[in-house]
């Protein structure tokens, strides 16, 4: 279970329509210390994720999938290089 899927959701009006997902996967090895901690923690206890922040009811989210174990949580939240493994494609 070293390897995490994810899928950039939401943003202003669900950004980019039905046939653009922003997705990528990265291997939790390939982390950094500090970055595989904060993912840890994320799975650990997501419900203990900060919400979005107020004034961003348009920003993205992300779905974390690691093994059978799925987490939402607010952009913020997610490590900048999970976020850089998410790219546009057109399906």
């Amino acid at each position: 279970m070293d390897r995490l899927k994810i899928e950039r959701v939401g943003g202003v009006a669900g950004f980019g329509g039905p046939h653009l997902k922003s997705r990528g996967e990265v291997t939790l090895s390939d982390l950094s210390a500090a970055d595989q901690k904060a993912v840890e923690q994320l799975f650990a206890d997501p419900d203990k994720v900060p919400a979005a922040r107020r004034g961003q009811a348009d920003a993205f989210s992300y779905r974390i999938t690691r093994g059978a174990q799925t987490i939402e949580v607010p952009e913020h939240a997610v490590p900048s290089a999970i976020r850089n493994s998410v790219k546009d494609v057109l399906e």
